[in-house]
């Protein structure tokens, strides 16, 4: 056995199974050997590894010394420091909680369209279009819910290619239809199929597994959006030097979150407490509660603290709520209802941001604008970093 090479016998002991799994998939999508795959049922959400070439917590293919599983992991070992260095050159300070940063503004769609079908002013979306039609990327990872009136697939149950990396003894189409609550992968080609993802979502899309699908058509050049737990994978891909795979991720926008639900909070918790039914909700926010709209047109408001038994598992230990490993990190999180905060971080990012406004695409103010947006900004992110352990492995100022 190459005992100085972790591999998956190590990554199932030190993250899938000591609770700092976030269930990104990022090792499903960067395995060679196509032996691990993806439990979605009854809020797992975790990667599991098939029973041939080692059984579920050892691999063959580890033993001859495969580590691409642990190369693409964002919670094995150092990744902090690792993806600091990789991206930036240095460690983040501990004064900068909300990770390293170049600028971070305002910003929101200037297409009323998008701006107006958009949460926050529909920037992410705005973006994601810009880089389609012109040639930045060719197809971006994205979620969807599969019950809504927009939904890409006839049969409301993910791609054939996204789908057989799930739990293969799930019923696909009895596990997503009917739930227009849960969010589940979606790859974007063009402005139409981005518009069909606009919008939050709260239960948890493992965005990368859309990696396979996308791949499969041929894209070479992919965007990924996804929370700080997601953003994180490409970047540590890339500073283990995960090869191809790693090498595909061209745009890196994070999501700013604090958590999400397993999909019983709808059952559960909306139904029985608030009379709330999953198949009426037309949109949800987070705004210090739930803003929660319905499809007769009303409106209602829930207590948040109050859902927190509902957090989802993956969530639980992870200390990043700023996406701090993305090229673009954005959230809805100031005064402006319609204005996204914006945190610039690599010169991708830059170029990004640049490019959608010389073209029209966003339009962008100073976040003086708004203190209050950088105030809840540092507090969430100080309350997201209390939550890593204390025996686990740290970078720098994590906690």
């Amino acid at each position: 056995m190459a005992l100085d090479k972790p591999h998956w016998l190590h990554l199932f002991k030190e993250v899938v199974t000591s609770g700092l799994c976030t269930g990104c998939a990022g090792c499903v999508i960067a395995c060679p050997h196509d032996v691990l795959r993806y439990d979605d049922s009854n809020g797992v959400y975790k990667p599991f590894k098939i029973e041939a070439d080692g059984g579920f917590d050892n691999c063959t293919h580890g033993e001859k010394g495969c580590t691409m599983c642990t190369r693409a992991c964002p919670r094995f070992r150092t990744w902090e420091e690792e993806c600091d260095n990789y991206l930036f050159g240095r460690q983040r300070t501990i004064e900068e909680v909300a990770g390293v940063s170049s600028e971070i503004i305002l910003a929101r769609a200037s297409d009323p369209e998008i701006n107006k079908m958009g949460q926050d002013g529909g920037l992410v979306s705005a973006l994601l279009i810009w880089a389609l039609e012109n040639d930045i990327v060719d197809a971006a990872l994205l979620s969807y819910t599969p019950n809504s009136a927009a939904t890409p697939h006839a049969d409301n149950i993910p791609p054939p290619d996204i789908r057989t990396h799930y739990l293969p003894n799930t019923d696909s189409a009895g596990s997503f239809a009917g739930r227009s609550q849960k969010a589940i992968p979606l790859v974007a080609h063009n402005r139409r199929d981005v518009l069909k993802a606009i919008g939050s979502r709260y239960t948890y899309s493992t965005n990368p597994l859309g990696y396979f699908e996308a791949v499969q058509d041929g894209a070479e050049r992919l965007a990924l959006v996804g929370m700080g737990c997601q953003s994180s994978a490409p970047a540590i891909m890339s500073a283990r030097k995960a090869g191809k795979v790693a090498r595909r991720f061209v745009l890196n926008i994070g999501l700013l979150c604090s958590k999400t639900f397993d999909e019983t909070v709808f059952p559960q918790f909306f139904e029985q407490r608030y009379k709330v039914k999953e198949e009426q909700i037309s949109k949800i926010n987070i705004k210090g509660v739930f803003q929660v709209w319905t499809t007769d047109g009303s409106y209602q408001e829930i207590p948040l603290k109050e859902a927190y038994a509902w957090t989802r598992d993956g969530c639980k230990a992870c200390p990043d709520f700023a996406a701090q490993h993305a090229d673009i990190s954005a959230g809805g999180i100031g005064t402006f209802e319609n204005w996204t905060l914006l945190i610039i971080r690599t010169q991708t990012g830059r170029q990004t941001i640049d490019g959608a406004v010389t073209a029209g695409m966003i339009e962008t103010r100073p976040v003086d604008d708004d203190p209050n947006a950088l105030k809840t900004l540092n507090k969430l992110s100080r309350i997201s970093r209390k939550r890593w352990p204390a025996d686990a492995i740290t970078g720098p100022g994590l906690i």
